[in-house]
């Protein structure tokens, strides 16, 4: 898997975590969106993240 997001670079800068409202990071080996302060992984699934706290796996 490429370290690109599968996201657009803009739309990435913009999106935050639901739980703590900080910056996620781009996790290539995971496929997911990550959220150090949280402690979960976001997926994206067909370029789109999906940001609830219900899909999310702990870190």
């Amino acid at each position: 898997m490429s370290d690109v997001a599968p996201i657009d670079s803009w739309l990435l800068g913009k999106l935050v975590c639901p739980v703590t409202r900080t910056p996620l990071r781009w996790d290539a080996a995971r496929g997911a969106l990550l959220s150090d302060a949280a402690g979960l992984a976001f997926p994206v699934r067909d370029g789109v993240p999906v940001l609830l706290v219900r899909e999310a796996v702990a870190i």
